[in-house]
């Protein structure tokens, strides 16, 4: 296995697979609950550049010439121009009052979601994905990575302590209590 920089060819595949990370808080953003409506919400993203969901900003995990897990990670400090072009984006196709909360801040480099393959899962593609960033960012850079996980997700979070986060705090993203953890 691999994890290289994305390319906009791994679009398609990026989108499917964030998807499984984040498709309740597509959900929320546009306000309804359809898969296909997810999907190309967040293509629309993955495929542009400058936004926090842009292939610009992730890492895919190859196998076989096959993309099997994908991140995205970028510094917290853009957060504001980053997510700019999907506030507007979702203010004018789905929710005029849309304003969510910040989930990250100047200091951090930020792993804004992680997914892995349906059939690939329980292999440690996942373990493999954020130890590549750790590597990168922190040991290499001297970074500060930050993530927010789900209350409802205690394997997750057992995962991230088990690789060094340290619990930093509380927030609330589209209306779902996180923990904010850190690594530096």
């Amino acid at each position: 296995m691999i994890i290289r920089k994305a390319t906009i060819e791994d679009s398609e595949n990026i989108t499917a697979l964030l998807l499984l990370a984040m498709e309740d808080i597509i959900y929320k953003f546009t306000g309804e609950k359809d898969p296909k409506t997810a999907y190309y919400f967040l293509l629309h993203f993955v495929e542009s550049e400058n936004n926090q969901y842009s292939y610009q900003n992730c890492y895919v995990a190859e196998e076989d010439d096959q993309i099997i897990g994908a991140v995205a990670v970028y510094d917290g400090g853009q957060l504001h121009s980053l997510r700019k072009p999907i506030v507007d984006y979702v203010r004018l196709n789905f929710n005029a009052d849309f304003n969510p909360e910040d989930e990250t801040q100047s200091g951090e480099f930020y792993i804004d979601s992680v997914g892995v393959s349906p059939n690939h899962q329980g292999k440690g593609i996942g373990s493999k994905l954020l130890q590549f960033l750790i590597d990168e960012y922190v040991t290499q850079n001297q970074r500060t990575l930050g993530l927010l996980v789900e209350d409802a997700n205690p394997n997750a979070k057992k995962l991230y302590l088990k690789l060094g986060f340290k619990v930093k705090g509380t927030r609330t993203l589209v209306g779902k209590n996180m923990e904010h953890l850190q690594i530096s």
